[in-house]
């Protein structure tokens, strides 16, 4: 059965963030923070608004050290009207942060935000629109005071609507996509946002010839999943290859890729997977030629998603991946031999009230320490924050 993207989108979102089906392989362990390989130097909010609600968070690293935030901000929660991208600035390793700057607010919901710094210093920030907040209002409106559906405050029908009716429905629809941004002076001006192929949360990746590859799902219309590339730095993207799909899954049920380059010239690539085999885990593929051909999907045995991928100085290859059951929070595994295999799970944040958390991505910085961040619904938040671990290597 195919999904509209807005199904997919409530269903990955708000079903997943509790319970899942039981893998049908095992599963590598998870070490406790004081047994673990790493050693957290400090864990704190580093939202500056916290009346509102910041969701899926990208963070990157520049050449000149600089740490960029993005992240769909100015929101009510998980799935509503008011998305926006946002940014922020860090100049001294994440220890202070700027005050966020609207990128881009759009008529409807601006969603998942990426960012990096291509090989020539232009900044890509990539976003999709949604319009999955839909029947949420629509129940709303017909919900009598009390009856499920009605929201707790009837003025919140009012600012929803204010929203939808910004522009009208067919105007809506139009706005459906997946978009970038591009700056040539390191932030200061954006161009216009321009419609790209795929999306994934975390955007796309530069290869060490220059190109820059993006591991992603085309949304709002046939949803492949696959990778396309650019050859003049963000500008336009063309298909490269498809991602194949295992015997016994449908391409539906992928979501949220991310691909690295190893150090040995391999890219390796995550996607989060909802099919019935391995569901709620994160799959693996790679390619030796560049991108133009890809392994079969494989389970690397680690329950939770969607991952981010980076690779350190020495070469050694980093996923963290947000994890929605017990110990809820994030989750960090290396891998020594370019993505061959993975270590056991070290946790980088355990103590979560609830799924609604992860998408960490993480940076190392100068001096050896290493910086995730993810957003996070907290004990003493109803609106979910962006938190932020500095750790390092024991």
């Amino acid at each position: 059965m195919k999904l509209h993207r807005r199904d997919v989108i409530q269903r990955i979102s708000l079903s997943c963030l509790g319970g899942a089906l039981l893998p049908l392989v095992p599963l590598a362990p998870t070490l406790t923070a004081s047994e673990g390989p790493i050693e957290i130097q400090d864990l704190r909010v580093i939202s500056w608004k916290a009346p509102l609600y910041h969701g899926w968070p990208t963070l990157a690293r520049r050449a000149n050290g600089e740490l960029l935030l993005a992240f769909s901000g100015g929101r009510e929660t998980h799935v509503c009207p008011f998305g926006r991208v946002e940014w922020m600035r860090s100049k001294d390793h994440g220890a202070t942060w700027s005050w966020p700057q609207v990128l881009y607010d759009g008529p409807i919901d601006d969603r998942d935000a990426g960012v990096v710094e291509t090989s020539q210093g232009s900044l890509l920030v990539t976003t999709f629109t949604s319009l999955a907040y839909e029947p949420i209002l629509l129940k709303a409106e017909k919900a009598k005071p009390g009856e499920p559906g009605a929201f707790a405050d009837p003025k919140l029908v009012q600012e929803w609507q204010a929203v939808h009716h910004r522009i009208d429905g067919d105007a809506r629809k139009k706005e459906l996509g997946c978009y970038m941004l591009r700056s040539t002076d390191g932030g200061v001006t954006w161009s216009n946002r321009y419609r790209v192929p795929c999306n994934s949360p975390h955007g796309p990746t530069p290869l060490a010839d220059g190109r820059l590859l993006y591991a992603g799902k085309a949304l709002w219309g046939d949803e492949q999943v696959g990778v396309w590339e650019s050859r003049d730095d963000g500008l336009s993207w063309n298909l490269l290859a498809p991602i194949p799909v295992r015997p016994g899954d449908t391409a539906d049920n992928y979501h949220e890729l991310h691909a690295v380059q190893a150090a040995d010239g391999s890219i390796v690539c995550h996607v989060r997977n909802h099919n019935k085999t391995n569901a709620n885990e994160t799959l693996q593929c790679e390619s030796t030629d560049g991108g133009k051909t890809w392994t079969m999907l494989h389970s690397i045995g680690v329950w939770g998603l969607p991952s981010h991928l980076m690779k350190m100085k020495s070469g050694r290859l980093v996923m963290t991946y947000g994890h929605r059951r017990k110990p809820l929070g994030n989750q960090m595994r290396f891998s020594d031999d370019h993505g061959k295999t993975w270590s056991d799970a070290a946790i980088l944040s355990g103590d979560g009230v609830s799924g609604d958390l992860g998408y960490p991505s993480t940076v190392e910085c100068d001096d050896g320490t290493m910086v995730t961040i993810w957003y996070e619904k907290l004990a003493d938040s109803p609106l979910a924050q962006l938190r932020q671990a500095r750790w390092k290597w024991r």
